[in-house]
């Protein structure tokens, strides 16, 4: 499975909802229950599935799934 379906299933554990769909210009806003307390267990999850841990400026970086999904693949490239 690519990167975007990994994130996606990921996301779809998360917020307890299977009919997300991911897509790179995605934000907060578009997605039902994403907080504060959601966006921390959302990047723990994803740091857990990949295996990869993400700087406290990075994590401040992320303007969308867009950036996320380019983080992750340059970390697990790496």
């Amino acid at each position: 499975m690519e990167l975007q379906g990994k994130l996606n299933q990921i996301f779809c554990e998360v917020f307890d909802d299977d009919d997300i769909k991911i897509a790179p210009e995605m934000t907060a806003n578009d997605v039902d229950g994403w907080d504060s307390l959601s966006h921390v267990n959302l990047i723990v999850a994803i740091e857990s599935k990949f295996k990869i841990t993400f700087s406290h400026k990075e994590l401040l970086s992320f303007k969308n799934v867009g950036g996320l999904l380019n983080s992750i693949r340059c970390k697990i490239i790496n």
